[in-house]
């Protein structure tokens, strides 16, 4: 299966542009940097994760997206607070960002009985 066949990787792929979209004019280009970021690297991770030979890597990868799904959402709720981010659209990425770190974490455990792995 190729990555970008992946529901998980679609979603992420959507929220990091819409983040990106959304805040284009904000002028705190640090705190802009720091969120896009965040967003990217969930997208970006799983696809790395697929490309990886082994099983294994593709595992840690899928981790990292999952954390960066956590680093996401600490970032957004800061932006609502500091008036960065609307507080309907912070909240709506909020629930996209956790729904994906749900996806990503069944994915994980799935992929995980596969190998025997522990976590």
């Amino acid at each position: 299966m190729k990555f970008e066949d992946l529901d998980v990787w679609k979603r992420a792929a959507r929220l990091c542009a819409n983040i990106y979209k959304e805040l284009t004019e904000l002028a705190d280009y640090s705190f802009k940097k720091q969120i896009t970021s965040a967003g990217l690297s969930i997208s970006s991770n799983i696809a790395e994760g697929y490309e990886r030979e082994s099983k294994k890597e593709t595992l840690n990868f899928l981790s990292y997206a999952k954390g960066s799904c956590g680093e996401l959402c600490s970032q957004i709720y800061i932006g609502i607070e500091i008036n960065y981010i609307d507080r309907e659209i912070g909240q709506d990425w909020i629930t996209e960002a956790q729904a994906i770190s749900a996806m990503l974490k069944r994915l994980i455990q799935i992929r995980r009985s596969f190998l025997k792995i522990d976590s």
